[in-house]
C-alpha cells in the first residue's frame, strides 16, 4: 500500500511541470515557489487546526527539519536555477539521477536494484533526450539531484525518529521563509501576482495537491527504504512527458514512449518486484 501510494503521488509531482511552466509564463521561477510553499503551509496548518494534531517543536525534531530543509531548498534552488543554463530536458534527465544517488550514498546495493536502476536510466534517456554536452546548468542540476537524494534520505530516517506532520509543517514554514525575499531579487511586478486562471491552476496543483503528495510521501517512508522511493520517483518524467502531451500539447514521440515504458518497467521491478 505504501508503494502504490507513492507510485501514485508521483503522478502528482508529474502533473507540477505542466502546471508550472504555464504559470511561469506569467510569473518568475522563485517568486511562484514563495506561493506554492505559502500556500502548503496555510493548508497544513489549517489541518492542524482542524484535527487538533499537537505541533511538536522539540529541538531534536527542529534540528532534523531544519537539515531535512536545507536538503530540499538547495534541490529546488539549484533545479530553478539551473534551468536558465540547460535544457528542460537534460534538467530532466539529471534530477532523476538521484536513483544512483540514493542507493550509493547508503550503500545499499542489490542486484534487482541495480538491474531496475539500468533499465530506468536507459528509459529516462530515451524519454528526454538530454544534451550530451556539460555546462554549469547541467553541473548546477546535478547537484540537485544530490540535495533531492540527501531529502529522500532524511526523510526515511526523521519520519521514523519523530512526528512527520510537524517534520512537514517545519519544512514548509522554512521554506517560505527562505523564499521570502524572491519578488524583490527577481524585481517581480505587481502584475505577475494577478489572480488568473493559470496562476491560480499552478498554485492549486503545485500548492494544494503537491503538498498532499508530499504529506504523503512523508508517512510512506516511515515503511518504504529510501531506494526504493528513488526508483518510484524515477517515473515523475514520464507522468510529466504525457501530461504535457495531454494538456500542452506537447510531442511525444515513438522513442519517447518506449522510454516512458521502459521506466515504468524498473519501478515494478525494483519497487514492486521480489
Amino acid at each position: 500500500m505504501p508503494r502504490l501510494a507513492l507510485l501514485l503521488t508521483t503522478v502528482i509531482w508529474g502533473a507540477t511541470f505542466p502546471a508550472t511552466k504555464a504559470a511561469l509564463e506569467q510569473i518568475s521561477p522563485l517568486s511562484f515557489l514563495l506561493l506554492r510553499f505559502f500556500l502548503g503551509t496555510l493548508l497544513i496548518l489549517l489541518w492542524f487546526a482542524v484535527s487538533r494534531h499537537r505541533l511538536h517543536h522539540d529541538r531534536a525534531l527542529l534540528m532534523a527539519s531544519a537539515l531535512t530543509t536545507v536538503f530540499l531548498f538547495l534541490g529546488y534552488l539549484l533545479q530553478t536555477v539551473g534551468l536558465q543554463h540547460t535544457t528542460a530536458s537534460s534538467s530532466a534527465f539529471l534530477t532523476a539521477l538521484y536513483v544512483i544517488f540514493v542507493p550509493l550514498i547508503l550503500m545499499r546495493i542489490d542486484r534487482r536494484v541495480v538491474f531496475a536502476t539500468a533499465i530506468a536510466l536507459v528509459g529516462l534517456w530515451l524519454l528526454v533526450k538530454p544534451s550530451t554536452s556539460m555546462n554549469l546548468g547541467d553541473l548546477m542540476t546535478i547537484g540537485c539531484a544530490a540535495a533531492f537524494a540527501g531529502h529522500i534520505i532524511c526523510l526515511e530516517r526523521f519520519t521514523r525518529q519523530f512526528d512527520a506532520p510537524s517534520l512537514l509543517v517545519w519544512q514548509m514554514v522554512a521554506m517560505t521563509v527562505l523564499f521570502l525575499p524572491a519578488p524583490w531579487w527577481e524585481e517581480a511586478s505587481a502584475s505577475a501576482f494577478s489572480p488568473t486562471a493559470v496562476l491560480l491552476i499552478g498554485l492549486g496543483v503545485t500548492g494544494v495537491l503537491a503538498t498532499l503528495a508530499f504529506a504523503v510521501q512523508m508517512w510512506a517512508q516511515q515503511q518504504v527504504p529510501a531506494q526504493q522511493v528513488a526508483l518510484l520517483f524515477a517515473s515523475e518524467p514520464a507522468y510529466a512527458a504525457w501530461l504535457s502531451w495531454y494538456f500542452l500539447g506537447e510531442m511525444l514521440d515513438t522513442q519517447g514512449w518506449i522510454g516512458s515504458a521502459l521506466i515504468l518497467l524498473a519501478v515494478v521491478i525494483g519497487a514492486f518486484g521480489g
